[in-house]
C-alpha cells in the first residue's frame, strides 16, 4: 500500500509523520472519509467542502484543496480496488508539546483501506454518553474521536455496528460515525446540525432526495419510531433492526427501502452531487 504524506507517495512501511506532530499529541486535526469504488470517489466535491469548514472551525490555515485532489488522484492509482475507503487527514503539523500550535505549517495524509459492502440492515444501541451541541467542536470532523472509540467498543461487545448518542438536552443527536433517521407515520425525521450532529455528506443527500425534515427529536422516539435507519459514507443507507433491546420487523420498512433506492439511483446517476 501507498500513502500520500507531505508532498508525495510512500510505501506504508516508511510513510510517516513526526511525534511531536499536533494532531497526534492533542488531537488537533480534520479529517473526511471518502467512498472510492474502482478508483472513483463518490461526492469529493462536498467532502473537500466540509474538509475546509472543519479546518477553519479549528483555526486551521485552508488546505490546498488542489494539493489535496492530487494526492487522493495518486493514492488511487497507487492502490487498485474494488471498493476502497479514502482518508483524508489534515493536522496542525509539527508543534511544541502542549496545545500552543508550531510554525511549521500543516501536514496532509492521504491513505486508502480496502472495504467492502454493509449489510442491508443492522443492530444498534444507546449509550449513556452525550454530545455537547455547545462545545467547541459541535459539527466538526476533527481527528479527537476517543469518545467515538469507547461508544463503538461498547457496542461491538453488544452485538451492534453503532452506538447512538442525545444530547446535553437529552435530544436524538447521531451515531459514532453515522446519522440517524426515523420514520414516524410515513415521515421520514432526522435531527438537525443544532442538535450537535456532524453535518454528515450523505446525510444532506438523503435530506435532499428523500424529503427528508430536520426535526427535534427526544431520544426515546427510537422506542416508538415505524423504521429507523442510518446513513454514512460506506454505509450509504442501512436500515436498523434492532435498537438495544427492540426488534423492529419486516426491516427495511418501505419508507427506508424506498430510501435506500433512492440514495443508489441519485448516486449512481452523479458520483460529484452537489446541494443547492
Amino acid at each position: 500500500m501507498k500513502l500520500w504524506v507531505n508532498g508525495g507517495l510512500h510505501d506504508a512501511e516508511t510513510a510517516r509523520v513526526s511525534v511531536l506532530d499536533h494532531g497526534l499529541t492533542v488531537g488537533d486535526g480534520v479529517f473526511e472519509t471518502v467512498k472510492a469504488v474502482r478508483g472513483e470517489t463518490f461526492a469529493l466535491t462536498l467532502h473537500l467542502e466540509r474538509l475546509t469548514r472543519s479546518a477553519r472551525g479549528l483555526g486551521l490555515p485552508d488546505p490546498d484543496l488542489d494539493e489535496v485532489r492530487r494526492a487522493c488522484a495518486a493514492v488511487l492509482a497507487a492502490n487498485p480496488m474494488e471498493l476502497g475507503r479514502l482518508r483524508i487527514t489534515y493536522t496542525g503539523g509539527l508543534s511544541p508539546l502542549g496545545s500552543e500550535r508550531g510554525d511549521a505549517g500543516a501536514s496532509l495524509v492521504v491513505g486508502l483501506g480496502e472495504s467492502s459492502r454493509r449489510a442491508d440492515s443492522t443492530a444498534v444501541i444507546t449509550v449513556p454518553w452525550t454530545r455537547n451541541e455547545r462545545g467547541a467542536l459541535a459539527g466538526l470532523k476533527t481527528t479527537s474521536y476517543a469518545e467515538n472509540v469507547v461508544a463503538l467498543a461498547k457496542a461491538r461487545e453488544r452485538g451492534a455496528s453503532e452506538a447512538l448518542f442525545a444530547n446535553t438536552l437529552g435530544q436524538l443527536c447521531e451515531g459514532t460515525g453515522s446519522n440517524v433517521f426515523v420514520v414516524l407515520d410515513g415521515t421520514i425525521h432526522t435531527p438537525p446540525v443544532s442538535s450537535g450532529c456532524l453535518a454528515g455528506i450523505t446525510r444532506a443527500l438523503a435530506v435532499a432526495w428523500t424529503g427528508a425534515e430536520e426535526t427535534d427529536l427526544p431520544l426515546d422516539v427510537l422506542e416508538s419510531a415505524d423504521e429507523i435507519f442510518l446513513t454514512s459514507t460506506l454505509r450509504d443507507v442501512q436500515a436498523v433492526h434492532r435498537v438495544d433491546g427492540r426488534e423492529l420487523a419486516g426491516t427495511p420498512g418501505p419508507v427506508t427501502a424506498k430510501a435506500m433506492r433512492i440514495f443508489d439511483e441519485r448516486a449512481a446517476r452523479d458520483r460529484d452531487p452537489r446541494l443547492a
